[in-house]
């Protein structure tokens, strides 16, 4: 009796074991596509930037790091030049490589830890520049809209190229005491029309 006994709950051992491990292993997946989605739902699904989601989260927190060591915070905003004559022009497949495109150049110009390049929306991008003031944004502005243009994309219905361009608002500041991140965006923002209005491709 004894014998059998032991065996029994050996067995009941060995299978609670196999349950624990079953359940470890789906928790240890369950964590995994977790941090999956999360690392996604940060990021644009056609250009591999961060969204605009993580955008918002970022200009908060580096906002706030700003103002706290008093040191400059600068930020682009970035404009494909004609963009919907683009589109449609050679299709919204060509549009989208051409977003890709775009978008891996102005990654590539924005590159130092803790800075970030973001898809805003549609054809418009930004980059947050931590201890950057306005001359500092404006310099990697140039080298932006520069890197763009050397990629040499035809746009036969350009206005301002036979290329594909972008026009770039550049803005910086110490964060004030009161005030949030928009006074930021709102002065790129500006900065970016009157590029615009000024000519394009600047």
């Amino acid at each position: 009796i004894m014998a059998v006994f032991y065996g029994a709950t050996t067995e009941t051992v060995r299978r609670e074991r196999q349950k624990k491990a079953g359940l470890m292993e789906q928790i240890n997946t369950l964590k995994r596509l977790e941090a999956e989605l999360q690392k996604q739902s940060g990021q644009d699904w056609l250009t591999g930037l961060a969204n605009r989601r993580r955008f918002d989260e970022i200009i908060q927190q580096e906002w706030a790091r700003a103002r706290r060591d008093e040191t400059p915070l600068g930020l682009l905003m970035i404009d494909i030049d004609y963009f919907k004559l683009y589109n449609d022009s050679y299709g919204h497949q060509a549009g989208d490589a051409c977003l890709q495109q775009v978008a891996k150049t102005i990654g590539g110009v924005v590159h130092r830890p803790g800075d970030l390049s973001a898809r805003y929306g549609g054809e418009e991008f930004v980059a947050v520049l931590p201890k950057t003031d306005a001359a500092g944004a404006a310099l990697v502005a140039e080298k932006m809209r520069a890197a763009v243009e050397a990629l040499r994309l035809q746009h036969v219905n350009s206005r301002v190229s036979d290329r594909v361009t972008i026009s770039v608002g550049a803005a910086g500041m110490v964060p004030p005491e009161k005030g949030d991140p928009a006074v930021l965006i709102a002065a790129a923002d500006q900065a970016l029309y009157q590029a615009k209005r000024e000519g394009r491709n600047r």
